[in-house]
């Protein structure tokens, strides 16, 4: 699947396709952005189980954008029912290289993932950001509804002491 992006006025065309495993090594570098923006320690362990999981189709999915053939960008989503839907697609992960943000590489992906949901007869597609990530807001206020809501976390782990 291809998009259209602009680069200062010069076309460049945004490639998404499944991952597959000679994007091992730029994934996990992406990967660790991500989580690093976040904040969240992730160990050696779990990104190998993520990316066979990826592989494996194992009930999530991964897509990556290139630019030039090389891979700037990265989203994990996955499939779930719910009470009032026959099936609900979850955008997980979206991470874009720093260095080429700006570029319609997030919407692309954004895209693809909706095309997928569509292929599958997903009834929605949505996913979550931090308040404070401006720059995804405004990308995700133009191709998306807000809709208020606050997600809370309740820790299933007993803390260790």
């Amino acid at each position: 699947m291809e998009a259209p992006s602009g680069d200062r006025g010069v076309a460049m065309a945004v490639r998404i396709a499944a991952l597959v495993a000679a994007d091992h090594q730029r994934w996990l570098e992406l990967a660790r952005g991500y989580k690093a923006f976040y904040k969240t320690p992730v160990s050696d362990a779990e990104y190998a189980h993520a990316w066979k999981r990826l592989l494996g189709s194992d009930r999530v999915w991964g897509l990556g954008a290139r630019l030039d053939g090389q891979l700037v960008g990265i989203t994990h989503y996955l499939f779930h029912t719910g009470t009032w839907n026959n099936e609900v697609c979850y955008l997980q992960d979206l991470f874009v290289d720093p260095a080429v943000r700006g570029r319609g590489v997030a919407q692309a992906l954004i895209e693809a993932v909706a095309g997928a949901a569509r292929e599958r007869g997903a009834d929605r597609l949505y996913w979550l950001t931090q308040t404070d990530n401006a720059t995804a807001r405004a990308l995700y206020d133009k191709v998306a509804k807000y809709n208020d809501f606050i997600r809370y976390d309740y820790p299933l782990q007993l803390a260790v002491v």
